[in-house]
């Protein structure tokens, strides 16, 4: 599988990245290196199956090629953090999920996301069960972190049921191992830390707490486990868009989403040879790129451009390049037109349209100089 695992240079991130790689799959590492290191990822820059990008997902992002799983570990998540970064907390677990669920979209990937026990708050009820749904205070020094991660579950659901992504959360309680900071402020590294230093070990309010512990290599092996497993798929049973459990030998969501696309009362202009409707993971390759554009009453509001090892765009040949209109557009235009198409599609896998990159059928027609009938229904 090509996995991307947002927030792979941080402490758990890292871990999960060297599991993958072990288990034989290529990882696609993205991190902001906020709180992160350079030097996690170095580690892995010689397996030629791992990649580092260095990017802020709360911006947008796309990936080459196909993708087979997106795993969402991004956000700083240390209580000395909270005060110290309480804005990029919030738009990590706000844009950056909603950036990473569009990946996963565009991309028919599996979508795992990394949130929290904090989800709970200050509960009160021990343990908590997964129907317990949370003491939180919204406007409390935590509550940046609490909040975003309810938010991001919130939306990874939001994705599950609306567009029948395949999604799985984990809530993930104290975990610790190598790679944590020594200043990290949770239990085990500052008594740790403060051993190692010979200073008295502080222990907060009356010393009746309780906590649980995990190893770090025990928590990745739940969680890649969680990522394999193959679940019961939801298929659509109703335009409000609920979604239910297929019954025994039913096609999935993305089977049944690929199976229907012809259809759609959206329409494609293609100006190449269309993707076959397979369920095999699509790879890069030498085809410089294929175009989808959906569109509804005559012009075309949503496109996603999926590159293959050429970024450039280049005319259709052969039988498609008879279809010509009867003007050709000047190179002014034709860039005009390429560049709003790429904005739209920056913003389709992201989950929103704009209004100022909306292309007309004629416009596709002329881009790719194909008549109108080659803007057809798929």
């Amino acid at each position: 599988m090509r996995i991307v695992v947002t927030g792979g240079a941080g402490f758990v991130g890292s871990h999960l990245c060297d599991r993958l790689l072990a288990d034989g799959h290529e990882v696609v590492c993205v991190d902001s290196l906020i709180t992160g290191k350079r030097e996690h990822a170095d580690l892995l820059a010689e397996n030629p199956a791992f990649s580092f990008i260095e990017h802020n997902i709360s911006q947008p992002f796309y990936i080459d090629g196909a993708v087979d799983a997106v795993m969402n570990f991004a956000s700083p998540a240390s209580p000395i953090d909270f005060p110290k970064y309480p804005i990029q907390i919030l738009k990590v677990g706000a844009l950056g999920s909603l950036h990473s669920l569009g990946v996963a979209k565009a991309k028919g990937a599996r979508y795992l996301l990394a949130s929290t026990s904090e989800a709970y708050g200050d509960p009160e009820v021990n343990p908590q069960p997964e129907t317990y749904w949370g003491n939180v205070n919204p406007i409390g020094p935590r509550s940046v972190y609490d909040e975003a991660k309810r938010y991001a579950e919130a939306i990874t659901m939001a994705y599950h049921r609306y567009h029948g992504i395949d999604t799985r959360i984990v809530r993930i309680f104290n975990t610790y191992g190598p790679r944590m900071r020594p200043e990290d402020g949770r239990a085990i590294p500052q008594f740790v830390g403060q051993a190692l230093a010979g200073d008295p070990m502080t222990v907060h309010g009356d010393g009746s707490q309780t906590r649980s512990f995990c190893y770090v290599t025990d928590l990745v092996d739940g969680i890649v486990r969680l990522l394999l497993v193959e679940l019961p798929r939801a298929t659509s049973s109703s335009p409000s868009g609920r979604w239910t459990t297929p019954a025994s030998g039913a096609p999935t969501s993305r089977a049944r989403r690929r199976s229907s696309a012809g259809r759609r009362s959206s329409r494609c202009a293609t100006g190449w040879a269309a993707r076959s409707n397979t369920s095999e993971p699509r790879r890069p390759s030498a085809e410089p790129v294929i175009l989808h554009i959906w569109g509804r009453n005559g012009c075309v509001p949503w496109s996603c451009v999926s590159l293959g090892r050429s970024r450039s765009l280049v005319p259709v040949e052969g039988e498609e390049r008879k279809k010509t209109m009867g003007s050709t557009p000047t190179s002014g235009t034709r860039d005009r037109l390429i560049e709003r198409l790429r904005r739209q599609a920056v913003a389709m896998q992201n989950g929103y349209r704009r209004e100022d990159a909306l292309l007309t059928t004629g416009e596709v027609a002329m881009l790719f100089r194909v008549s109108h009938r080659a803007v057809r229904c798929w």
